[in-house]
Order: structure tokens, then C-alpha cells, then sequence
């Protein structure tokens, strides 16, 4: 208990290594085609080819409709072909295997700059952000851009951080988390209300338990589903 809370109190005060920077203030419209990006309908089947095997992930746009959209958009664009895993932590407890940063696919990427990397939408030059999108029990639609830190709101959550559970890095603005993602090690409690859980591993648990820092993210492709819309009516 003692370790568990240790790692979630670094958290707070390094969210994942992300930095915070030029992340857009929160805004009264958010949802589908917000920031230019869509939702995913429905359920998507996305796999993940790495050095060390092969990761299916399962991805819920029923609960988490614009983060799971976010990141079928992404696997389509080839954001995340080559990239690395730059921060994964087993010790002193399991936590999490974290990627996804597109600057680590270019050789000449300091590791310093690891984990400091954003998408950068071609079409404005800019960095795309997406805010934390969050559903619970009995709401009709998420709320976005909101940590919640009630204990009784988060067992409510649709998506909790379970073993195996895929979702968004950020920094500590919660509407920062572009490209970067993690998959949960363990069931962490004491992220829920604050990261936003778009899915699960599907297939290849194991082979994620052997993913060590450094290892390559070769691909990413859609094997099933990943209907992109801009409006979830």
C-alpha cells in the first residue's frame, strides 16, 4: 500500500515524464471533431507488432468514444510505427509499459527528449491535444476535462484502471494527452477520475510483461472495427 501510494504521489508531481506545454485551456465545446478529431463507433480491434511479439488491443467507443477515436486516427496515420517504449516501470511493484511518443521513431531523438513528444497534426503544424474524457454509471454521454477524485464517483467509472487496461498519458493539464498511451501492469485505483482508460489488452498480456524501456513498437494496424465519426449521435 505504502509503495502503491509512493508511485501515485510521483505521478502527481511527474505525470508520466509528459511536459505541459501549449496544451489548449479548457473550453465549453468538447467532443466528436473537437480539435479535428473524430469518435470511434463501436469497438475497435488494433494490434500492436513489438520486438518483443504481438499485442492485440481492444478499444471501447462506446465508452470512451473521442479517446478511442484519437487513437485508431493515429494508428491509421502510421503515428506510432517505429516508436519506442521509453518509460516502463516493474519495480519496487509492477505499474505501467508507457509509448507512443512519434519523436522516439526518429534515430536522432535524444533519450532525454523521450517522453516529451506530442502528435503534430500535418495539416496545421500544430500539436493535437484531446482532454480527459471520462463516462460513469448511469450518465448519458462523458465528461471531459475534468479530474475527479471522489472516491464514491470513481466506482462509478465504466473504465477502471485494471490490469491490462490501455490509457492516455498526459501531463498535469488533464487536457494534454495527445499520442502518448500506457498499459496498466496492475489494477491502480489510484489513477481513476484522473487518466482516461479508452480499452483493454486483448491478447498478448505476456508479451507486454516483457516489454522492458527501450524495446520497439514496430506497427500498429486496425484488424477489426475502428468506424471514425464526428458526431457520436
Amino acid at each position: 500500500m505504502v509503495r502503491s501510494l509512493l508511485l501515485a504521489l510521483l505521478l502527481v508531481l511527474s505525470p508520466f515524464g509528459l511536459v505541459a506545454c501549449a496544451a489548449p485551456s479548457p473550453t465549453a465545446s468538447y467532443g466528436c471533431g473537437t480539435a479535428g478529431v473524430p469518435c470511434l463507433q463501436g469497438k475497435a480491434l488494433v494490434e500492436l507488432k513489438t520486438s518483443k511479439g504481438v499485442v492485440q488491443l481492444s478499444l471501447d467507443g462506446a465508452e470512451a468514444p473521442l479517446t478511442a477515436g484519437n487513437f485508431v486516427d493515429l494508428v491509421r496515420r502510421g503515428a506510432y510505427n517505429g516508436t519506442v517504449f521509453h518509460r516502463v516501470v516493474k519495480e519496487p511493484i509492477p505499474f505501467v509499459v508507457q509509448g507512443g511518443d512519434p519523436q522516439s521513431s526518429k534515430p536522432e531523438t535524444p533519450v532525454s527528449a523521450l517522453g516529451t513528444g506530442s502528435f503534430i497534426d500535418p495539416s496545421s503544424g500544430q500539436p493535437r491535444f484531446i482532454p480527459l474524457e471520462l463516462l460513469f454509471e448511469g450518465e448519458s454521454g462523458p465528461r471531459y476535462g475534468e479530474i475527479v477524485t471522489s472516491p464514491t464517483q470513481q466506482q462509478r467509472l465504466k473504465l477502471p484502471h485494471e490490469r491490462g487496461s490501455l490509457a492516455m498519458a498526459r501531463s498535469s493539464d488533464p487536457n494534454s494527452a495527445s499520442a502518448q498511451f500506457y498499459i496498466a501492469l496492475r489494477a491502480m485505483p489510484e489513477l481513476d477520475g484522473r487518466y482516461a482508460v479508452f480499452g483493454r489488452v486483448a491478447k498478448g498480456m505476456d508479451v507486454v510483461d516483457q516489454i522492458n524501456q527501450g524495446d520497439k513498437l514496430i506497427s500498429a494496424s486496425v484488424l477489426e472495427g475502428g468506424t471514425l465519426v464526428r458526431d457520436a449521435n
